[in-house]
């Protein structure tokens, strides 16, 4: 009987999975990496930062600004003078042709140049460091969908065992009710407990469905329209507190992008103190500048003209007083880089406490799940003597019941430990980046 049990569980649940491609976690993971919408979001936040780092240098070059122009012009004019007999009339006609080249350098400024390069360049940095936190979130998110619906399907094939049990109670309680040993009442409570495991399959498999369409947003929407997952949960039960507690500052992305906040505010404030040093630069311009008066009604205008050359020089601008903005803004910065250190010490703390927690869960989801594997084989033994003590007549209907409820809390309790070590472990993982290595 035992055996038949499950011949019928495993017949419903491989038709099930009929038609349907496997999907790995490997692959999960590979698709969420270059799919995801959030780590490409972040991407393409990072790639402006990238684009401002890829250009900062230019800021070292002079500034060089051409301008020219050609003008013509058609001017009606009328002389006057003394001697009424040199009075005159007539329309101007002139062509200008004008061109000039500039050139700004800022040869010092305080070393604010330096720093904003610097600056640019740290966000640069922090963008690629804030993609790998989001790939780490993201992959965790990804895992703990992925392994949900595996626990849904074991949740699922644990009802269909249960409901392999309650066939038996119902085909029983008929066959005695025929003989005159059974009484009614137990082969409706056993139709009702079948019932009521049909509708649980429907809801699980109403779950199921809604948590591979949740697994297959997160990759945005690749995977075939019909697919299965992995039957099983591994879980790696070999993590060491040393090992996942070393080196946090240096594992954990959203800490070390957070390093950079610090770092950028600390260079702005370096920014702000060099605006009180002056600003020493270089200026140079070539003119040119060719009038042609084709047609003059001044005769003692001139006709031609042509001039073109070069100056150049140094220029040196002293901060003296601006309302004492430079200074506000100084104080501004301060308050910027000590609240940034604030947030740093924070987040250290908060990762560091939610590390050493996620580890104490996990220890305890380990010492949880090995009571929860013996406590199942204890639940399937109990069903199958009590089954078979049934089927004899020493067993009452009530006392097989009580059996098979047990072996229904004990799977609940065992796929529900499984998960919550593999979400134990996950989270480790998260909170020290070895999702990514």
């Amino acid at each position: 009987m035992k055996h038949s049990i499950f011949v019928f569980v495993l017949s419903v649940f491989t038709f099930s999975a009929v038609a349907q491609e496997k999907i790995q976690l490997d692959q999960v993971i590979s698709l969420a990496l270059e799919k995801n919408f959030d780590i490409q979001l972040v991407k393409n936040n990072s790639s402006a930062a990238s684009t401002n780092n890829d250009y900062a240098w230019a800021a070292f070059l002079p500034q060089l600004n051409g301008s020219g122009s050609t003008v013509t012009n058609s001017t009606k004019q009328r002389l006057e003078f003394k001697d009424i007999t040199k009075n005159i009339k007539g329309t101007n006609e002139a062509t200008t042709l004008a061109g000039s080249v500039l050139l700004n350098w800022t040869l010092f400024d305080g070393t604010k140049m330096f720093a904003t390069r610097q600056r640019i360049a740290i966000i640069d940095e922090q963008g690629e460091l804030l993609i790998k936190d989001q790939m780490v979130n993201s992959i965790a998110s990804v895992i703990n969908t992925y392994f949900n619906i595996v626990k849904q399907k074991q949740q699922l094939t644990a009802i269909q065992e249960q409901m392999a049990v309650s066939d038996v109670r119902v085909k029983l309680a008929e066959k005695k009710l025929q003989v005159g040993t059974g009484a009614k009442p137990e082969l409706l409570q056993a139709k009702v407990d079948y019932n009521s495991q049909r509708t649980q399959v429907i809801q699980q498999e109403t779950a199921i469905t809604q948590l591979k369409a949740s697994l297959n947003a997160l990759l945005g929407s690749q995977l075939p329209a019909s697919y299965d997952v992995v039957d099983s949960i591994a879980i790696n039960l070999d993590l060491k507190e040393e090992e996942v507690l070393s080196n946090l500052e240096s594992s954990n992305y959203s800490l070390k992008a957070a390093r950079r906040n610090f770092n950028i505010a600390s260079l702005s404030l370096h920014e702000r103190r060099a605006e009180l040093f002056p600003i020493l630069s270089f200026t140079g311009a070539y003119n040119y500048n060719r009038a042609d008066n084709t047609k003059l009604v001044n005769p003692y205008g001139t006709i031609f003209s042509l001039s073109n050359g070069y100056n150049y020089g140094f220029t040196l601008a002293v901060p003296i007083l601006n309302g004492l903005t430079t200074r506000r803004q100084i104080e501004l910065a301060k308050i910027t880089y000590d609240r940034q250190e604030i947030l740093y010490d924070q987040m250290k703390t908060n990762v560091d406490v939610g590390l050493r927690n996620a580890f104490v869960n996990y220890e305890n989801a380990k010492k949880i799940l090995i009571i929860e594997e013996e406590t199942i084989l204890l639940a399937k033994e109990n069903v199958f003597i009590a089954l078979e003590s049934f089927k004899k007549g020493l067993t009452t209907f009530i006392e097989l019941r009580t059996a098979q409820q047990s072996l229904a809390d004990a799977y609940n309790q065992l796929i529900t430990a499984r998960y919550n070590a593999k979400l134990a472990e996950t989270e480790l993982l998260r909170l020290n980046g070895g999702l990514l290595k």
